[in-house]
C-alpha cells in the first residue's frame, strides 16, 4: 500500500481541472480563492538549533506552497500549554514544555491547496524516510518540527501564534506555472 508522502506526491502531478485530480486532490501550491487552506508549521528548537531553517523551508518552496508568515521566537510556557492543551496530563508533558522552551524556534504559515494534509504527509514520522522528519530528526522527542493536524486546528493555532495582521496577503507570481 502507498503511504500518505507516496499518494500525495502521485496526486502533485497535473490531471485535469486545475487543481484537481480524479484521484483526488493535488498537493501543491497557491491554489484559487475558493480552494486556499493555510497551516501552522513551527520549526522547534533543535531545528534552529541544527540550523536545518533552510532545508525545511526550501521543502515547503519547492512543493509550491506560498509562505505567508513567519517569526522567530523564544516561546514561553503560556504559549505551550496554550498549543498543547490536549496534552497537559500526559506523563511526557513537562518535557515537552522544557524543550519547547529551551531555545528559539521558527513560527509559519504556509498557504495552499490541501496544504493541511499535504505538510502532515511531508513532516512523516521519524522513521520515515523522505520526510522531513525521517531525514532529519534522530530520535521521537526531538523530532524538527510541528504541523497542524486538520483544517480546524490549523485555523486555532495560526490564532494562538499569529495576530491577524502578521498574514501577509500576496499573489504568487507562479500560480498559473502550478495551477494552468
Amino acid at each position: 500500500a502507498m503511504g500518505s508522502l507516496g499518494r500525495c506526491l502521485a496526486r502533485s502531478l497535473p490531471r485535469g481541472q486545475p487543481g484537481l485530480s480524479p484521484t483526488g486532490p493535488r498537493c501543491y501550491g497557491s491554489a484559487p480563492a475558493a480552494l486556499q487552506e493555510r497551516t501552522l508549521v513551527v520549526a522547534k528548537p533543535d531545528a534552529v538549533q541544527r540550523r536545518l531553517l533552510g532545508d525545511i523551508i526550501q521543502r515547503f518552496e519547492r512543493r509550491g506552497f506560498k509562505l505567508v508568515a513567519m517569526k522567530l521566537l523564544q516561546v514561553d510556557r503560556g504559549l505551550v500549554d496554550q498549543h498543547y492543551e490536549r496534552l497537559r496530563l500526559k506523563p511526557f508533558y513537562p518535557a515537552l514544555v522544557a524543550y519547547m522552551t529551551s531555545g528559539p524556534v521558527v513560527a509559519m504559515v504556509w498557504e495552499g491547496y490541501n496544504v493541511v494534509r499535504c505538510t502532515r504527509a511531508m513532516v512523516g514520522d521519524s522513521g520515515a524516510v523522505g520526510t522531513i522528519r525521517g531525514d532529519l530528526s534522530v530520535h521521537v522527542t526531538r523530532n524538527v518540527v510541528h504541523a497542524s493536524d486538520s483544517v480546524e486546528t490549523a485555523r486555532r493555532e495560526i490564532g494562538f501564534w499569529f495576530q491577524r495582521d502578521e498574514l501577509v496577503a500576496w499573489e504568487s507570481s507562479d500560480r498559473d506555472n502550478i495551477y494552468g
